[in-house]
């Protein structure tokens, strides 16, 4: 019997080692089939291209979007996700425009603006977008300002400032590629916060993916969705997109040109993708957390001092470790956005070690920093933020369209009949709705 087992044992131990051996060259075949195809898929260029939409990304996870969208779920539930949705869409096209642009010129939408446009009017749509960098200076510096008082327990003027030298050390003792890992590891600290909240709060996910795809306007929400469309779509980033982009070095002829506008499609739909993914969150959490209280929430210190008593200590901290990188990430992008603008429209070059660049990532700041430290409340400073950029984003969104429009300006690459309607779509959707929240904010009070 012992032998008969010891035979069988030898057996079945045989024709496991059989199937191993003859399964090993199946995997390795396998697995070198998947090398080709992700090495089809996702060359070694396109990851070593991925970056420039993560620099934008962070430009609109600023503290005026946490101000909407916490705002959106504590008083509307999930009910204004597709709003997030909708934006994120007509961002993508915006932005990849932009983007375009930049790769096809060589030079950034400010240089171009001014280069192509009459005097006059460039010298128009240069005053209204210097006065956006200053409002969303203003945002994006009080949102590092309340990270660090919600943190530390640090006056806000002492958080704007610590936020202003991170920022000017970042973008001037930092080489580029440096700076955008710095910017995705914040992204990715921002999105690992909400992540665990979202585990915390256990959100009705049902409700919320019918909030996420299915439009809910009513008389009542139909301006927190306006700010939230704001918030998402801002000129500033638009303006950086054409010149951050030029950071890869290649498109000397038209092949090479095409090849890096399908990378930066597959970039800034990744990090538009992520961006939406935060905004969501962001909802979601204030819906699941505020909303069953019938709390609403109008400011952003509510919003933390309220989370505690509710579901704990830890969300408490996650709310604000991400506010604070929010608030510096974003710090970051509008100062470098600020530079572009200034140096572009000066017609000078846009180097990040020229004295004018260096003067650009300060000048919008310093008023900035006057209007947190007088004294105004937080919130409504973030509202009107949102609102200067809502008057000025038509000011944006029509010059780019036309350069991109132009065959003279980009030869075989202008955009097409269609992109160029689906763009005309965005601005009116933009000038309607901005239009009604200008309305709404400066005479309904």
């Amino acid at each position: 019997m012992m032998q008969l087992h010891r035979k069988r044992k030898r057996s079945s131990r045989s024709v496991i080692t059989h199937r191993v051996r003859g399964t090993i060259p199946q995997v390795l075949r396998l697995w070198q089939k998947s090398r080709g195809f992700y090495r089809h898929v996702l060359p070694r260029q396109l990851l070593r291209y991925l970056g420039p939409g993560f620099i934008i990304t962070v430009g609109f996870i600023d503290p005026g979007n946490w101000a909407v969208n916490i705002e959106s779920g504590s008083r509307f539930n999930y009910s204004l996700l597709w709003v997030i949705s909708l934006a994120t869409m007509m961002l993508i096209l915006l932005q990849s425009l932009s983007a375009r642009l930049g790769i096809v010129t060589g030079r950034s939408l400010a240089a171009n603006i001014r280069s192509h446009l009459p005097r006059g009017l460039a010298i128009f749509l240069g005053t209204t977008i210097f006065g956006a960098c200053i409002a969303t200076d203003t945002a994006e510096l009080l949102g590092g300002a309340l990270g660090f008082h919600l943190l530390f327990g640090l006056p806000l003027w002492l958080g704007a400032l610590l936020t202003i030298i991170v920022k000017i050390w970042a973008v001037i003792g930092q080489q580029y590629h440096r700076l955008e890992r710095m910017i995705m590891a914040f992204l990715g600290v921002i999105a690992c916060c909400y992540l665990v909240e979202l585990g915390i709060v256990h959100p009705e996910w049902g409700l919320a993916w019918k909030g996420v795809v299915i439009p809910q306007v009513t008389v009542a929400n139909i301006y927190i969705a306006m700010g939230m469309l704001g918030a998402v779509i801002m000129p500033h980033n638009i303006y950086l997109h054409s010149n951050v982009i030029q950071s890869r070095e290649w498109g000397g002829n038209d092949v090479e040109k095409l090849r890096l506008i399908r990378f930066q499609q597959i970039d800034t739909n990744a990090a538009m993708l992520l961006g939406w993914l935060v905004n969501s969150s962001m909802i979601i959490v204030a819906a699941a957390v505020f909303f069953p209280h019938d709390i609403i929430i109008t400011e952003i210190e509510q919003a933390s001092e309220t989370l505690r008593p509710l579901v704990g200590s830890l969300a408490q901290l996650l709310f604000g470790i991400a506010l604070l990188f929010a608030g510096v990430g974003s710090s970051i992008a509008s100062s470098m956005s600020s530079a572009n603008v200034t140096t572009g429209f000066l017609g000078k070059p846009e180097d990040p070690h020229s004295q004018l660049y260096r003067c650009g990532l300060i000048v919008t700041a310093i008023p900035a920093f006057l209007i947190i430290i007088s004294g105004l409340d937080s919130f409504k400073i973030l509202i009107w933020s949102q609102v200067i950029l809502s008057i000025q984003l038509p000011f944006t969104i029509l010059p780019l369209l036309y350069l991109v429009r132009r065959r003279q300006i980009m030869g075989h690459f202008a955009v097409k009949n269609m992109e160029f309607g689906l763009g005309m779509l965005v601005v009116a959707i933009v000038i309607v709705l901005n239009l009604f929240l200008f309305y709404q904010t400066v005479v309904g009070g």
